[in-house]
């Protein structure tokens, strides 16, 4: 037996946890999810674990090791494999108002199970308990997944209890972070029920993860004070969606996509995710996004019809989508991949420096994930150097400040 997991700890003082809960769902209740200020998930160990479980903590944690890409012929540095690279929407009118972009992740969700592919899906909502926190759900029908969509910027763990989910023997769909589904596609070489019983892996186009004080930032920038708040919408219901804010007393605040995200919660992303080598959901076997209208070479976040970028990864993935397209549920056509980085230029931009990022943490003695087939280096090549060198220095200098 391990008292504390090297893992764990070597994880937890780089600062490389996205609180996944991964290793709280394979050591069998000795690590627990707790909120950390400012606001994250981050375990706690309060028994001993076994070496199995360390070694699959090892092999599956997102801040320990990165699960690489397939090799595929449209692999790109950027975006990873697609075997198909698309926009579109649903057909569901409620399902693309509801959604965060197009409402793509949520109807194929929803087809799954509709299609007899799956029988629930376990993803994220609101917790009714902390409006502007996360809660995982099972939803087994068109209305209760449509009650979950619409992006959620705060912490969740959805792999918090993922061997007592396996335990169950039910088929299921998972939606969640890249990082959620790089743990997954790990653990499944360690525990062959992932597969078994996860047939469909969706993921999204991850911006980084803030904090809950990037919400209570939000809130009070609308004038309201964060304990007074009874419900929050990120986003959703429109394309992006409003900040919506409501307090016990019926006072009403929002804000616009473009500040709430730019102006705010952007800055209070943890570090975790600005060295992230896929935060495109590169593992998944559909990974959406917003497919962004250009306006003067960057994309427009004024309100219209949702419109989702899709790329689908996976033999399974394939057979969803085109399911879903066959049965009229969904509307796609194709995207050249060169597209994508006018509609997602922030991502390209944190991919080309990651290298940079991670080399100052080594020069530094920090800890970084392993990250082999992930294409990092021939992203590096396509950053200008003074970029390159502007973020090594840039990740030395918060270093040095972090240890004073």
């Amino acid at each position: 037996m391990i008292a504390r997991s090297p893992t764990v700890e070597r994880v937890l003082k780089g600062e490389l946890c996205s609180g996944c809960g991964l290793c709280a769902g394979v050591s069998n209740g000795a690590i627990a999810m707790r909120s950390a200020e400012p606001g994250f998930a981050r375990p706690q160990q309060t028994a001993p674990i076994t070496e199995e479980a360390e070694r699959v903590i090892a092999d599956s944690c997102p801040g320990s090791r990165v699960a690489p890409w397939a090799d595929g012929p449209n692999r790109n540095p950027y975006w990873g494999p697609a075997r198909e690279t698309l926009t579109g929407f649903a057909q569901d009118p409620a399902a693309r108002h509801a959604g965060a972009s197009g409402g793509a992740l949520s109807v194929l969700a929803i087809h799954a199970l509709e299609s007899g592919v799956v029988t629930r899906v376990l993803h994220v909502e609101a917790d009714p308990g902390e409006p502007t926190g996360n809660r995982m759900r099972w939803s087994r029908n068109r209305d209760e997944v449509l009650a979950g969509a619409g992006s959620r910027y705060a912490a969740s763990s959805p792999l918090e209890f993922i061997d007592a989910a396996l335990g169950e023997g039910e088929r299921f769909a998972f939606i969640g972070k890249p990082c959620d589904v790089s743990a997954l596609r790990q653990l499944a070489r360690h525990d062959p029920r992932v597969d078994q019983l996860i047939p469909i892996k969706l993921s999204f186009y991850c911006g980084g993860l803030p904090s809950r004080a990037g919400a209570h930032r939000v809130i009070r920038a609308m004038g309201l004070e964060p304990d007074e708040v009874v419900a929050f919408r990120y986003r959703g219901n429109g394309w992006p969606g409003l900040t919506l804010a409501e307090t016990r007393g019926g006072d009403m605040g929002e804000m616009r996509y473009a500040d709430s995200w730019g102006a705010h919660l952007s800055k209070e992303v943890q570090f975790r995710c600005k060295i992230c080598p896929d935060a495109v959901g590169a593992v998944a076997d559909i990974a959406c996004a917003d497919a962004w209208y250009g306006e003067g070479g960057y994309p427009s976040f004024e309100e219209q019809d949702g419109r989702s970028l899709i790329q689908v990864r996976s033999e399974a993935g394939e057979a969803l989508y085109r399911s879903a397209v066959a049965a009229g549920v969904l509307s796609a056509e194709p995207l050249g991949v060169d597209q994508i980085e006018l509609m997602q230029p922030s991502q390209a931009n944190r991919k080309r420096l990651v290298s940079s990022r991670t080399a100052a943490c080594r020069v530094m003695f920090q800890p970084v994930p392993a990250m082999a087939g992930l294409d990092v280096g021939k992203a590096a090549k396509l950053a200008p150097m003074a970029m390159r060198l502007r973020n090594f220095l840039g990740t030395i200098s918060r270093i040095l400040k972090a240890k004073r």
